[in-house]
Parts: structure tokens; C-alpha cells; sequence
């Protein structure tokens, strides 16, 4: 038989054997993490044998002609094994994506029948397979649960693409480029318990007289809830909940439990999922000041890394940058040992078909993962990132923590799942009153005019609306000396010098008034003596509570946080949440009490219906669509990708040239686009709605830069005090 070739690059040269043989043994390592180490080596084997006809081989000469090299090999692994649709699902998306599986009648569709039917009518290569494929290994059963089976073949289907790319470029750069997956997490371990966990231990059995009674006790409360979380660390891999008030050190004590936890179970990496990009940033900061940059992977739209390829980045830009090359690298495939991402980073990659998403996906396997802030998982996609939690944990050796202050009420949907949720702090009733640092009051309804006169009676107060043109009148209202503003009508530069302005008026008791939108209720650090917020979901009015005497300085009878209902109209997308809050408390009810917050989220799902958890905008139901097929197409991995977004709603970006907006705009205007430069230019970013977008371009306001994004032209436009000036009345729009 004539030799085949994988790839060529001068005169070296890698066959088709040698290059499917190392893929076969790295899939098969790769799986082996989830009990699949016998399915992963198969498909490896199979993925790369349509590269034996001609006709590839004359692409790798220079034929600019298109060659299908991957039917071929889901062909041979039917024939090896008429069941083995998981493998040769895997196969024939390996460069393409993952493909509907639809059903045998499919001739022309573009699904995985529609293409194994080309091989029928001739429509592939001729080729000679070097090895011969036995039957394949049976796979673990995932029952007549079709949800189950996409979850394993979407793993395994990350195992063979991370191999395949990892060959490919061993080969094509001779072994020249380095991955660093970090230090051993034994390491980190004991960077964490002597930069955090000793100190607190300290400080809290030798506390400095300065201290008032009631910092020590909290202090001490703290480490309790920290040697709870360590002691737990030797449990069980399973999911778990960790219910911590405000105040209770949850980031710190999750990352010991999960470190420990890892350890003790051969558990291969940490990774922290983020609600909101807003806070993203410094949780990663934070991680990389405990446990060294080289080890923590910051992954998420404002975090792209370059990486070099042949000496030039992917988009022709020089990166001299070792660690930001090592970042780029991890980011591929998260090799890593600590990730901090987004839960629109996680969930789209767990319902993603395409292998850049995907290939990263078999290093969520055997690893502990921490979703932080749990109850802020959208309504309409609810089941299927229950299911998709649930399924990491039963099928692929993972540890989950579901973390917040306000925990869900999701232990019922978790059980359908087969999987039962077990508390990690069970005290929960102790710990809130301990913790407890602020009254609450509710003053009725308020107008624009009452409420801003209201605040004009402290020197420094926080009001939380629901919209930003709520926002925007209360603000106009206020004493102009220490006001301030806050919405995502400000681009993230201008809201991170008004944050820093505003802690250092905090700090230095200097007036200080802020009106804001909820934005700044996602873990902002800031510590006000009163704050009002108008009615919301309760987890929201809990989080703004979170902002009121934050460090515990003072005594929770003179903190008061203020419920207020607004008159304007309240916000589609709030309704539910509004209606399951006055509920639970309009029979008096404490707010932070963990049987109100319990009933809360019970009423929340009540009032939201079982039909509202899983929704997408074109009707398709996730969950439904995996277990009962979709128009007809089985197991429809490229639709659901197509379909499922955490953030349903398009925006626009709109560039604001403002401080170092404004030279980074001309470099691109100069040097052309890359993935550093848009990363810079997201701090000086504002998103629209696409009316907002259109209103703007229409009266010239914008220049369009493409399809998706302008910069802004009129500087009248854009306020100091309140941002980008739009309609600020679409009431679609929620505010993270």
C-alpha cells in the first residue's frame, strides 16, 4: 500500500498512521477521566482514515480543491460497529462541527445520515483505511435518555478534537511550542492557607483590641465557615450547596473546600464560573495574587488572549508576551489549574457543537466546579443548565458547588436529574442571624421627587432602581456636590473611575449619593450607611442589602435598607421575580431569613411555570429537543448550538473615543482588527439594542465600523455624569 500523509511542511512529513496512532493514544488518555479511555482511543483511530485516497493527497500538494476527509471514517466505524453512531458522530464533525443526527432516511439534509448517504452514491474519495477498526468498545450506558447520551458524545467528541489539534500542532511547529498547565494543586493549596486561611485564623484567636465585639465575632464566624469548608473538602465527589450570607468569606472558603476537595479525590482543576463579566475581573485578580498568574486562567469575551503561530498571531499581530501566549494556549482547552470564566462561557460550550468551543469541554471532567452567585441562572434556560450541572456530576466524575447568599430553589429539578444536592454549611438559620448587619424598612410607594428627598437627609446613601431612565431622574434631582450615576449606558472605564471615586468619598466620609441601576448589586465592593431599592426580586433587594454596612462597622439597627415601590412602569422582565417578592413579604416576613428566601424561590418558579425554564426565542426546547428529537432530526446538536444563548437579546456595541478610547480606535482605524485591540476597546464599549443602534446610525450619531458595532461621532451624546444618552426607557433591558 502507498504511504499517506497526515501533513507536510517542507520536506518533513507525518503519515496518516502516525498521526491517527498519537491522536488514538491522546483521546484515550483525555477520556480516560470520565471512564472512556477504550471510546476515545477508537475514535482516534477512525477520525483521519479518509486522508488515505488521492485526492487529499493531492490537496497537500497544492490542489486548492475541497476534500471531505472525515465520512469516510464515520463510515468505517458503522461498518466496524452498526451501533456506534456516538463514534461516528464524532468523526464526521471533527473539523466541521458536530452535525444533527437525524434519521436514516435523510438523503440530502445536512445531517450526519444525509452525509454518511454521500459514501452510498459515490460522492467521497476512494480510500485505503491503514488500520483495521474492531468492533467498538461498548460504551457506558446512558439508558434511553437521549439528554444523557449528548452530553457523553459532546465529551468525547472535546477528547478527539483536543487530540487531533494537539497533534497537528506538535507536528506543524516541530515540537516548538510549550503548554503549561501549571503548578500541582498540592501547591496551591498551601499558597492559599498561608496567604488566607492562616492569617484569618490568626487575626480571629488574636483579635486587635481596636476591634469592636461585633467584628471579632463575625471575624470568628468566618473561620468557622472556613474549617467547615475544609473538613468538607474530604467528602464525596457530588453536588453540593454553600449557603453564605454577605460578609461569610464564601470566595475563600469555596476555593479552599474545592482545593482540598480536588486533592483528596485525583481531581485535575478548579474552575470558577462568574454570572457577570462587571465582577469577573477582579475574582480573577484576586486568584492570581494567592496562587501566581501562571496558574490562573481568566476566560471570557474581555479576556482574549494572542497566541503566536509560526512567530505571528492568528490575526497578524506580533505577541512578545510569553505568559499572554501561555494564556491564549490554556484558553484553547483550558489546561489550566485554576479557570475563572463566565456562565455564558460554560453553558454555550456545554450546548456548543463547533470543536474550537468543544475542545475544551473534557477538562471540565473530573474537576471541581464552583458557580458562583447560583441563583442569577436566567429563567428561560433553567433546565437545561440544571441538566447540564447534574450530568457533569453523574457522567463525568465532577464535583459541583452551587455558591451564593441566596441559594435557588433547585434541589426538586436537580432530583429529576438523579442527583441530589447536599449542604456544605447546614446551619443556615445561625449563620444569617449572625451575620446580620442591616434593618429593613418599606416605605410605600415613591416618586422621583420623594425619593431623591429622602436621600438628601443622609450624606451618603445608595438608591437601586430598575431602569435606567428611573436612574437617570432620580439623579437629576439630587444636591449636584457627591452625586453620582451608574448604568451600562457608561462605558466600563468611565463606571470603574466613577466606582473608585466613590469608595474614596465613602472612605473619607465625604458626601456621597449614588443612584444606580442594578448593575452595581453584582458583588461591587462598596459599603454604604443607608441604601433604598426598589422593589425587585428578593434576591436583588438581598443583594443591594449587601452594599449597607458592608464592613460591619456599625450596628445593624442604624443600617437601614428601604424597600420602596416606583411608579414607573415596572420592567416585563421583572414581573415574576416582583410578584414572587411581594408574596413572601407582604405578610411582614424578614427579608434575609432563609425560610423567606426559601419561599421566594419556590413562589419564583410557581409564578414563572414549568414551560418558562426552558425557552429560546424561536420556540425550541433544549432539553425537549435532545429527548424527543426536533423537526424530525434526532439528537440535534448544530440547532440547539444555533439556538441556545444565555443572553437572548442581540445588542450592538458602540465605541465611545474617550480617554484611551479614542488612540485605540485609531490604531484600528490604521493597523486593522485583532483580538487584543477589541479586548482593550471593550472598556470603552457600550452595548444597545439594535432600535437604539438604529436610531443612533440614523441620526448620525454613529459611524458604522461593520455589521455589529460603530463608534460614536457626536460628543453630545455622551454625558460625564450619565453616560451614553439614548432612550433610556427600554424597559427589555437588564441591567448585569
Amino acid at each position: 500500500m502507498m504511504e499517506y500523509y497526515a501533513h507536510m511542511d517542507g520536506n518533513r512529513t507525518q503519515t496518516v498512521k502516525e498521526h491517527i496512532e498519537a491522536v488514538s493514544q491522546r483521546c484515550g488518555e483525555f477520556a480516560k477521566a470520565f471512564g472512556a479511555e477504550k471510546q476515545g482511543a477508537w475514535i482516534g483511530l477512525a477520525h483521519d482514515i479518509g486522508k488515505c485516497s488521492a485526492a487529499f493527497q493531492k490537496r497537500l500538494q497544492g490542489d486548492k480543491r475541497m476534500v471531505d476527509h472525515s465520512t469516510a471514517g464515520a463510515v468505517e466505524c458503522l461498518k466496524a460497529d452498526k451501533y456506534a453512531v456516538w463514534a461516528a458522530e464524532c468523526v464526521a464533525g471533527h473539523h466541521s462541527g458536530l452535525l444533527d443526527v437525524g434519521n436514516y432516511r435523510d438523503e440530502e439534509k445536512a445531517t450526519l445520515w444525509g452525509r454518511l448517504s454521500k459514501e452510498r452514491k459515490g460522492k467521497i474519495p476512494n480510500y485505503q483505511s491503514p488500520v483495521t477498526l474492531l468492533p467498538a468498545p461498548p460504551s457506558p450506558s446512558c439508558g434511553t435518555d437521549a439528554l444523557s447520551w449528548s452530553f457523553y458524545i459532546r465529551m468525547l467528541y472535546s477528547c478527539l478534537t483536543d487530540a487531533d489539534f494537539l497533534d497537528t500542532e506538535d507536528f506543524m511547529s516541530a515540537g516548538s511550542v510549550r503548554r503549561d498547565s501549571g503548578e500541582p494543586l498540592s501547591v496551591l493549596l498551601e499558597r492559599l492557607m498561608e496567604k488566607k486561611v492562616r492569617p484569618w485564623l490568626e487575626a480571629a484567636d488574636s483579635p486587635s483590641p481596636s476591634l469592636s465585639r461585633r467584628r471579632v465575632e463575625i471575624r470568628q464566624k468566618r473561620c468557622d465557615i472556613l474549617r467547615t469548608c475544609l473538613e468538607a473538602g474530604e467528602n464525596p465527589r457530588g453536588l453540593y450547596t454553600l449557603t453564605v450570607p454577605t460578609g461569610g468569606g464564601k470566595t475563600t472558603s469555596s476555593m479552599a473546600f474545592a482545593l482540598r476537595h480536588a486533592l483528596t479525590h485525583g481531581m485535575r482543576r478548579v474552575i470558577y464560573v462568574i454570572p457577570y463579566t462587571s465582577i469577573i475581573e477582579q475574582t480573577a485578580k484576586t486568584f492570581r495574587d494567592i496562587f501566581g498568574s501562571e496558574n490562573v486562567l481568566e476566560h471570557h469575551s474581555g479576556a482574549v488572549h494572542e497566541r503566536i503561530s509560526g512567530g505571528r498571531t492568528e490575526k497578524e499581530d506580533y505577541c512578545e508576551d510569553p505568559q499572554e501566549t501561555r494564556a491564549a494556549l490554556a484558553t484553547e482547552n483550558w489546561d489550566a489549574p485554576i479557570i475563572v470564566t463566565t456562565a455564558v462561557q460554560f453553558y454555550e460550550s456545554m450546548y456548543a457543537n463547533r470543536p474550537a468551543k468543544c475542545r475544551k469541554l473534557h477538562n471540565i471532567a473530573n474537576s471541581v466546579i464552583i458557580f458562583d452567585e447560583a441563583q442569577t441562572l436566567p429563567t428561560p434556560h433553567l433546565l437545561p443548565c440544571v441538566a447540564a450541572m447534574a450530568n457533569l456530576v453523574k457522567q463525568f466524575q465532577a464535583t459541583a458547588v452551587l455558591c451564593t447568599a441566596t441559594q435557588p430553589a433547585l434541589d426538586g429539578i436537580f432530583r429529576e436529574y438523579g442527583v441530589e444536592p447536599k449542604e456544605l454549611c447546614p446551619d443556615a438559620e445561625a449563620l444569617y442571624e449572625q451575620f446580620r448587619r442591616v434593618t429593613f424598612q418599606n416605605a410605600g410607594t415613591l416618586d422621583a421627587e420623594k425619593l431623591a428627598e429622602n436621600l438628601r437627609t443622609f450624606s451618603q446613601a445608595l438608591c437601586i432602581v430598575n431602569s435606567r431612565r428611573a436612574a437617570q431622574e432620580v439623579y437629576q434631582k439630587l444636591p449636584e456636590e457627591g452625586r453620582y450615576h451608574l448604568s451600562t449606558l457608561m462605558y466600563p472605564a468611565h463606571r470603574r473611575a466613577v466606582l473608585d471615586e466613590i469608595k474614596r468619598r465613602l472612605s473619607e466620609g465625604l458626601p456621597c449619593r449614588v443612584v444606580s441601576t442594578s448593575l452595581i448589586e453584582a458583588g461591587v465592593d462598596v459599603d454604604f450607611p443607608a441604601v433604598w431599592r426598589e422593589m425587585a426580586g428578593l434576591d436583588s433587594i438581598l443583594q443591594a442589602a449587601g452594599r449597607c454596612n458592608r464592613e460591619g462597622g456599625r450596628s445593624a439597627e442604624e443600617s437601614v435598607v428601604t424597600v420602596f415601590e416606583g411608579v414607573s412602569r415596572t420592567p416585563e422582565i421583572l414581573k415574576k421575580n416582583i410578584g414572587a417578592a411581594r408574596e413572601v413579604l407582604g405578610n411582614g416576613a424578614c427579608p434575609d431569613a432563609p425560610e423567606t428566601v426559601a419561599k421566594y424561590f419556590q413562589s419564583y418558579l410557581d409564578f414563572a411555570g414549568r414551560d418558562e425554564l426552558d425557552k429560546t426565542p424561536v420556540g425550541m426546547r433544549i432539553v425537549k429537543a435532545f429527548r424527543e428529537g426536533f423537526e424530525g432530526r434526532s439528537l440535534p446538536f448544530r440547532t440547539v448550538a444555533e439556538n441556545f444563548h444565555m443572553i437572548d437579546s442581540p445588542t450592538r456595541t458602540v465605541y465611545i473615543p474617550q480617554g484611551d478610547g479614542e488612540k485605540l480606535l485609531e490604531q484600528l482605524h490604521f493597523a486593522g482588527p485583532s483580538r487584543s485591540l477589541y479586548r482593550k476597546l471593550g472598556q470603552y464599549a457600550v452595548n444597545v439594542y439594535e432600535r437604539q443602534y438604529k436610531e443612533l446610525l440614523d441620526a448620525g450619531s454613529v459611524e458604522a465600523l461593520d455589521d455589529d458595532s460603530a463608534v460614536l461621532r457626536d460628543e453630545t451624546k455622551y454625558s460625564e455624569e450619565t453616560g451614553l444618552s439614548i432612550d433610556a426607557g427600554d424597559l427589555r433591558f437588564l441591567e448585569l
